[in-house]
């Protein structure tokens, strides 16, 4: 209270100096920052002194002195919230007997408090599953720091669907309005059931290579060993350098397809050396943090009739990546792995496709 006050002297002196409300409001919180009064509210202290109002205190209040403002309500506020931190402000002001009005008061102020939605990640990790991400990035990492050939040596791969329409984003469906127009609106869309899935394989540089799975066909391990098989062609013409001294590494998450007996056989025998991917962390993927989400956004709000039509467009746009947001996926990939390390294997913030 006694700083409320300070803070009031100090309006109604800007106030005599014939400085304006946005002068004074700076000022002040230049000089208080986290702890300056409102705006709304210096705004109303600041026409009161402008009026012609000499004194500084509160005006008395009739009725009974409040006491849902003590130490106790905070307490139970505190210990309502911690048995279901799902309630809403009605129902802790309920089970308390407060107002709600000092409820939302005490939960954002006295407690700093704020609702706050459940962030959906891919699955929720043991913590073996945790300690064993860590490890794997500091390996990475640690390979990286030592070799800077290692980044530009891997080929990473995955698959993704690659749909006849997908429904656009926020951002691709807003538009400019005059003031006062109604806001646009469109009917609610659901992507359709009509798809085809891609296969990709690139580095550092760009595509290696890409293939479309025939329709009616899965990825199992006798179909994702055919993709290998097909992969080194491209590596051995397009990264000759990397063919030439066995140096390439290639990188693929845990899908049951790529970590089966049969693959591991097929890598081995050809001398392909893997780099180790985290449990369920497509956020430390690349095709999943930046190319497919990337691919698939200039697709979106486009409808294509035919299978071969999007093949031919989810090629074109793959082609039309540049090199640099390549080299810029890689890049991240390694901060990501810093990021893993410092959250102790928690899942990251991110899209994935």
């Amino acid at each position: 209270m006694k700083e409320l006050e300070e803070q009031r002297v100090c309006v109604k002196f800007c106030c005599k100096l014939g400085k304006n409300f946005t002068e004074t409001f700076q000022l002040l919180n230049q000089a208080y920052r986290e702890d300056c009064m409102r705006r709304t509210q210096c705004c109303e202290w600041f026409e009161r002194f402008k009026e012609g109002r000499i004194s500084v205190g509160e005006d008395p209040r009739s009725g009974r002195p409040s006491t849902s403002t003590d130490d106790d309500h905070v307490e139970r506020v505190r210990a309502v919230i911690r048995g279901n931190r799902r309630l809403t402000v009605r129902e802790v002001a309920d089970e308390v007997g407060i107002s709600i009005g000092s409820c939302q008061q005490f939960l954002t102020e006295k407690l700093q408090m704020r609702r706050v939605s459940a962030k959906c990640v891919p699955r929720l990790l043991t913590d073996d599953q945790k300690e064993n991400s860590v490890d794997i990035s500091q390996e990475l990492l640690a390979n990286a720091s030592s070799n800077e050939n290692f980044l530009k040596n891997i080929i990473t791969g995955d698959e993704t669907w690659v749909y006849g329409y997908d429904v656009e984003t926020k951002m691709q469906s807003s538009q400019w309005m005059g003031k006062g127009s109604p806001r646009p609106k469109k009917a609610r869309m659901s992507r359709s059931k009509f798809k085809v899935m891609l296969a990709v394989f690139f580095d550092c540089k760009g595509i290696v290579h890409n293939e479309f799975v025939p329709r009616g066909q899965t990825v199992n391990k006798q179909l994702y060993q055919d993709f290998l098989a097909r992969l080194r062609d491209p590596v051995r013409r397009k990264r000759p350098e990397l063919w030439e001294n066995q140096t390439w590494m290639l990188h693929h998450d845990n899908a049951p397809a790529h970590a089966s007996l049969l693959i591991r056989s097929y890598l081995a025998k050809h001398q392909i050396s893997v780099v180790p991917h985290p449990p369920y962390s497509p956020d430390l993927a690349p095709a999943d943090f930046l190319l497919f989400p990337k691919l698939k956004t200039t697709l979106k709000g486009r409808r294509f009739q035919t299978i071969e039509e999007i093949q031919k467009n989810a090629t074109r746009e793959l082609r039309a990546i540049t090199e640099s947001a390549f080299q810029e996926a890689f890049q991240q990939w390694k901060k990501r792995w810093e990021r893993c390390i410092a959250s102790r294997g928690d899942c990251l913030e991110g899209d994935s496709a």
